[in-house]
């Protein structure tokens, strides 16, 4: 499969990064890495990408704050972002949400999960 979709994975933990990556890669995505929010801001900020897969707990800035710095700018409003952490409680599900994530989903997610929700976000998007 081939695809010209850019993917941003910002999470502060190379395991995940690398797990996904290879994931959406064998796929066929274009996926870009960043360690935490000030890199995902910068790379997201130097580069379009048509879906943001984000932690929450991370160094420097954590994921509701590059939510809401992302969703700040007018370039990056309808940037589908999918928060993936391992933070389960209904508050932090909120939390994202009213950041500005479109979907939430707790570590670990299956592979099948999502990949089935970054395809049906990517058809759904502007």
């Amino acid at each position: 499969m081939t695809s010209t979709h850019k993917i941003l994975i910002v999470d502060d933990s190379d395991v995940v990064r690398l797990y996904v990556k290879r994931l959406l890669e064998k796929q066929g995505f274009v996926v870009h890495e960043a360690r935490n929010g000030v890199e995902g801001v910068e790379l997201a900020l130097r580069e379009s990408y048509e879906l943001a897969l984000v932690d929450i707990n991370m160094a420097k800035m954590d994921g509701y704050e590059f939510v809401r710095t992302l969703r700040a700018e007018p370039n990056e409003l309808d940037t589908p972002i999918i928060m993936v952490s391992s933070e389960h409680g209904e508050k932090d599900r909120q939390a994202a949400y009213q950041a500005g994530a479109n979907f939430y989903l707790v570590k670990p997610v299956k592979p099948d999960e999502l990949m089935s929700l970054i395809h049906l976000t990517l058809q759904a998007a502007p």
